[in-house]
């Protein structure tokens, strides 16, 4: 198990220095990726452009650049070129709205895709299973960016009520209770994809999983059908759902839910994000990036560690 975890952490070291790499070099060499004619402004002289060049230590070799940024990244002192900001500071701020977010999400697409994909399985062929299925279809093709709007229009803007607020972010500290009526939205917004996607899934793992000779061994000893779905078939068929799971939540922690942080204007880390990629504001796209697949990173070796307990089959070596 400690060389496991060892092996695991170097592999992660080694994962983000060359996310960090590639990212700065995809930035640095994209066409109008020199970010002091950006600073400048259209109006700007020659010399304008150079004094900031040298400011920001733009003419230094390539190397040296990526060291210095990544340096003054881990000391906490990084800033954006284009808002003077710290880096390392916005990202903590948002935090607080991308975590209530992502785990509120997570929360209910998890339980939601669990329980369709179950009764999907148990009644496979029926019409509740072919209307589930149909639910799931819809869910997976909608565009979130189109759902966000509808929903903001429809519940919040007049369409049909304004029940629920018209976005923003009140924090989880200041008033709970507006906190979550704040979050409703977004959170549905966010899991509907997930929902349709894991129900399918854990479906057709089900269904695969019933006919297992582990499975027609525990009907043999006359087991009741509700605990061979429960103790057995569930168990082994989540393995799946355990690693889409980890990823999806990593990602969207990550920066991924951007478009549902944009529609309803929570100002997470996914907006951070979208206003660097707007202006090409490398020093935020920088943090943004190691900060995502830090997440991806760490949730993968957990993913790892579920596996022995869901299926002891499986062994960490």
């Amino acid at each position: 198990m400690i060389t496991f975890v060892i092996r695991r952490l170097i592999g992660a070291v080694l994962v983000l220095i060359a996310v960090s790499f590639i990212t700065y070099l995809i930035f640095v060499k994209i066409p109008g990726g020199d970010p002091a004619f950006r600073i400048a402004g259209r109006t700007a002289t020659a010399q304008n452009i150079a004094d900031i060049r040298h400011k920001l230590r733009l003419s230094d070799p390539f190397y040296d650049q990526y060291w210095a940024m990544m340096k003054s990244l881990f000391s906490g002192s990084l800033r954006s070129y284009s808002s003077q900001l710290n880096v390392v500071q916005q990202i903590k701020s948002g935090i607080p709205a991308t975590f209530s977010l992502c785990i509120g999400a997570a929360v209910i697409w998890l339980f939601f895709g669990i329980l369709v994909g179950t009764i999907s399985a148990v009644y496979a062929g029926r019409f509740s299973d072919r209307a589930i299925t149909a639910l799931a279809l819809i869910g997976i093709s909608l565009p979130v960016a189109w759902l966000g709007l509808i929903l903001r229009y429809v519940f919040a803007e007049g369409g049909l009520t304004t029940i629920f607020p018209d976005g923003g972010y009140v924090p989880l500290t200041s008033d709970p209770a507006q906190w979550f009526w704040h979050m409703l939205l977004p959170w549905f917004t966010l899991a509907v994809l997930f929902i349709g996607f894991y129900g399918r899934v854990l479906r057709s793992n089900i269904l695969d999983t019933i006919n297992e000779d582990f499975v027609r061994t525990a009907r043999a000893k006359g087991l009741s059908s509700r605990r061979i779905l429960v103790k057995h078939v569930l168990r082994a068929s989540l393995i799946p759902i355990v690693t889409l799971f980890g990823l999806d939540f990593a990602a969207v922690l990550g920066g991924g839910a951007i478009i549902t942080e944009t529609v309803f204007v929570l100002h997470g880390v996914g907006y951070y994000a979208y206003e660097a990629i707007q202006k090409q504001d490398l020093p935020p796209l920088m943090g943004v990036t190691l900060y995502g697949a830090a997440f991806i990173v760490v949730f993968s070796t957990l993913i790892d560690i579920a596996y022995a307990y869901l299926d002891p089959r499986i062994r960490l070596t």
